[in-house]
């Protein structure tokens, strides 16, 4: 990658970073999908500052051929319009070849779920884990209970917990706040591990280790349970709850909760908020079980399905 391609990436980092406020992970993706980009550029005797239209195609012509999926084709040409974008705004060029460029566009799966008996093992088999019951609970209690993103979850500061709160303050993705409620057996499930975890950190002090500020604290390098540990995890107590664990991630319990919520009557813009969804675009992925039940509705009020039955 050539020294003016390195600067153009870092300074539209910079100013993601500081004016979007966009998270970590969201910076490293824009990284190495940019990055990508200007080494292919590059190969070719090529810079940013002179791409035009029809690179950025042959491009994406290239990835297509190089067998790149769907979602990472278009996640890489929407790094590249906004770069492009931002190049524009700046002065650096004065147009946007990217402009009129269309993507692949991502397939919208269903997202997989679990049925409401499912979760109901799954709850009763964390609940009689051989360790760490009292966490394990609460981990799947709460998460079910409030739809977090696992590393939302894994990261939450104890102080939030503290208190009997009704209502947990949730920091996600780009620093935003969100407030999501906790269900009675969730609350409780948060006082038993509390009672437990204060112990622990009380023995703990004792021996001159400081006190974590993490609700599920960890002795690794992040002070809290990993993201790939809780996976495991998961893994483990669903394979204990005899369910099949390839259908079981914490991502899966996120979608068992909107999904939960919206059969059970709720709108979507609630489970937007719920979710921490920035458009409601995105949540519209649930409206899949919607259809059973607007069918219900339409046979059981419709004037001509109710003639049709009496016939």
């Amino acid at each position: 990658m050539s020294r003016d391609a390195a600067r153009w990436i870092a300074t539209f980092l910079e100013a993601q970073a500081a004016e979007q406020d966009a998270a970590t992970n969201t910076q490293l993706a824009y990284a190495r999908d940019l990055k990508a980009f200007a080494d292919w550029l590059g190969a070719r005797g090529q810079g940013f500052e002179a791409v035009r239209e029809r690179d950025i195609t042959a491009y994406l012509v290239a990835c297509e051929a190089e067998g790149l999926a769907v979602s990472t084709r278009a996640r890489r040409l929407s790094a590249i319009k906004q770069l492009f974008r931002f190049a524009y705004d700046e002065g650096w060029r004065g147009d946007n070849p990217a402009l009129q460029i269309k993507g692949p566009g991502k397939a919208r799966r269903l997202p997989k779920t679990l049925s409401h008996e499912e979760v109901d093992r799954l709850l009763a088999a964390a609940e009689a884990s051989p360790r760490e019951a009292l966490r394990n609970t609460c981990l799947v209690q709460v998460l079910y209970a409030t739809g977090m993103r696992v590393s939302e979850l894994v990261s939450l500061p104890v102080a939030a917990a503290r208190g009997d709160p009704r209502m947990l303050l949730i920091r996600g993705k780009g620093g935003k706040e969100r407030m999501v409620p906790l269900s009675p057996p969730a609350r409780a499930a948060l006082a038993a591990w509390l009672v437990q975890r204060d112990a622990a950190e009380e023995a703990a002090r004792a021996n001159g280790v400081a006190p974590s500020r993490f609700l599920f604290p960890s002795r690794g390098k992040l002070g809290h349970l990993t993201r790939h540990r809780f996976y495991s995890l998961i893994k483990e107590i669903a394979v204990a709850g005899g369910i099949d664990p390839a259908k079981v991630t914490p991502h899966t319990l996120r979608h068992a909760f909107a999904t939960h919520l919206l059969a059970g009557g709720a709108d979507l813009r609630s489970i937007q908020t719920l979710l921490g969804h920035a458009d409601v675009s995105t949540t519209e992925i649930y409206t899949h079980v919607l259809d059973e039940r607007l069918k219900r509705l339409v046979l059981e009020h419709h004037p001509l399905a109710r003639e049709t039955d009496a016939t």
